[in-house]
């Protein structure tokens, strides 16, 4: 049986664009006839057949990026989507945002939906249960029909595509390492489930900065949320769960959180147990977003630059979709982070 082809390979096995290899499937009078009779016996030598997902990519320009983003109410996606639609305005693109609310299912019908001709080009987030199933498919078909896609902040190795991240890793391990140098002897982590690459390197950003000051990890600092319990039904639960941390380790002194809702509803829980902050307890929390400013006390953060992040990716897939006969050629842009210091910390 012969291998399913994509687009992209009869291209490539033709050097034509891909744009070419749609139009001559379509019998566009745009390309010649010799070209046309060519793509075509090529495709059903290999038995080709359009993806449903992209039917009509290559049909039309719409000027229309599709943007995916796992939760609506995260103060990062919204600075995320700002920083996109300042660049692409600019250049005359439009956005349509899509919501995966971090489900699989939700995510394929979304770029399903935007795929058949909507858009011209995906900037998206991974939701935590395609993260979970690591099942790429929906990524890698709309990829070989010829759209773009750029990954921010969640990405996967398995996906050749541009990416825009920041160093999660080095952004924990600078802000554990403030904790630690301003006296905390027991510092405790509030993470995500491994499965999440961004929760994972933070958590590695955390022990290596205890590495380095010659201190041995502790499983009992190390707390590992479930994923349900962020939302608001169960902020209670995430609560109790964090409650449950401090009883187990009184002599916690610093934590870090690896994200703003869980180290804001950590200061609640330390202010419950009598402990005031930064005298007796530090706290820092990842993502620089309203919640920190307006904290009490106000939350030091490591702000990931959420804008300057959909700026670039943004500027990326809109050179892709601009230059789309250049020679395939991905990167991997790091944004760098930046620690706020505010009244959570000495």
């Amino acid at each position: 049986m012969k291998k399913k082809i994509t687009l992209k390979q009869i291209a490539r096995e033709l050097d034509v664009s891909i744009s070419t290899v749609s139009k001559a499937l379509r019998n566009s009078i745009e390309i010649s006839e010799d070209t046309r009779e060519k793509v075509q016996a090529f495709a059903k030598l290999y038995n080709y057949r359009p993806n449903n997902i992209a039917l009509s990519l290559k049909n039309r320009k719409t000027k229309t990026i599709g943007v995916i983003i796992p939760e609506i109410v995260h103060h990062f996606f919204s600075k995320v989507i700002r920083g996109i639609e300042q660049v692409a305005n600019k250049r005359g693109y439009n956005v349509i945002v899509g919501l995966s609310n971090e489900s699989f299912d939700k995510e394929v019908i979304n770029m399903q939906m935007l795929a058949n001709g909507s858009i011209d080009g995906f900037i998206l987030s991974i939701s935590k249960e395609t993260l979970l199933q690591q099942d790429y498919h929906h990524f890698k078909e709309t990829i070989s029909q010829g759209m773009p896609i750029v990954m921010f902040d969640r990405v996967v190795n398995e996906i050749e595509c541009d990416k825009v991240i920041i160093d999660d890793l080095k952004g924990s391990k600078n802000a554990v390492s403030k904790l630690l140098s301003n006296g905390c002897k027991h510092v405790a982590i509030i993470t995500t489930k491994d499965y999440v690459s961004v929760g994972k390197l933070r958590t590695q950003g955390y022990l290596e900065a205890l590495e380095d000051y010659k201190m041995s990890p502790n499983s009992n600092l190390i707390l590992k949320v479930d994923d349900e319990l962020v939302s608001e039904d169960h902020l209670i639960s995430l609560e109790s769960e964090i409650e449950q941390l401090f009883l187990n380790n009184k002599k916690i002194d610093g934590v870090f959180a690896v994200n703003e809702l869980y180290a804001i509803i950590g200061m609640k829980v330390a202010r419950k147990r009598g402990l005031r902050i930064p005298d007796d307890i530090q706290f820092i929390g990842f993502t620089d977003g309203v919640l920190s400013k307006h904290a009490t006390p106000s939350l030091t953060t490591v702000s990931q630059h959420g804008q300057e992040m959909g700026e670039k990716a943004a500027e990326l897939l809109i050179e892709k979709l601009e230059h789309e006969d250049q020679e395939e050629q991905y990167q991997t842009v790091v944004i760098e982070t930046e620690l706020i210091e505010r009244n959570s910390t000495k």
